[in-house]
């Protein structure tokens, strides 16, 4: 009776959370963004900063904002079979904006933040979205500086793939000693097979 009561609990829990789950779709667009990149623009990870900027709309009521959230999030066109990169319209499990650039107390001026592109960011395209959270950290509105339909000032970065050219100059020169040291090898056994004759 106790356990059954307990898993009854749990689940209107669960139940009570997924009803207050906030979607994307539901939140008003009352930040005009503003990023630094131009349209197109090819930034490097680990090397080149972002500039964000944000401030209230026209249509915009600021009195519950607490927090703001700017986040580097994945154009359309960078999250096609990528199932890691989804959209999804309940913001708590949505993979469209997986970087965070900034988080701070709202304030109504002088919104903006440089961020350096983190050396993890991936090669992608991407566009920036900044949102606006209550005292309970729940999203009250956002804004982002692309379209809705997430065509417009895109711009891309190009990660770190790995390989550097210290590296490569290493690999080379490690691949001709070892081919070196194999002839070589090969002429002294010829050469001590031939004496022992």
């Amino acid at each position: 009776m106790a356990s059954s009561l307990l898993v009854s609990s749990i689940l209107l829990g669960f139940l009570a959370m997924a009803c207050y789950a906030t979607e994307f779709s539901t939140l008003p667009q009352t930040l005009v963004v503003t990023a630094s990149p131009t349209s197109g623009e090819v930034l490097k990870a680990g090397e080149q900063s972002i500039t964000v900027t944000w401030f209230l709309n026209q249509t915009g009521v600021d009195s519950s904002y607490k927090t703001v959230k700017a986040k580097l999030c994945y154009a359309p066109e960078s999250q096609t079979d990528r199932p890691w990169r989804k959209t999804v319209n309940e913001i708590a499990k949505d993979k469209t904006c997986q970087h965070a650039i900034a988080s701070k107390p709202y304030a109504a001026t002088n919104n903006s933040v440089t961020w350096l592109i983190q050396k993890d960011v991936p090669t992608a395209t991407y566009f920036v979205r900044v949102y606006v959270y209550d005292s309970n950290d729940t999203p009250l509105g956002y804004g982002q500086s692309t379209d809705d339909k997430k065509t417009k000032n895109l711009f891309s970065v190009a990660g770190i793939s790995g390989r550097h050219a210290s590296l490569e100059i290493a690999s080379a020169c490690f691949s001709a000693f070892s081919i070196v040291s194999l002839f070589g090898f090969f002429y002294l056994e010829k050469r001590k097979a031939k004496s022992a004759k």
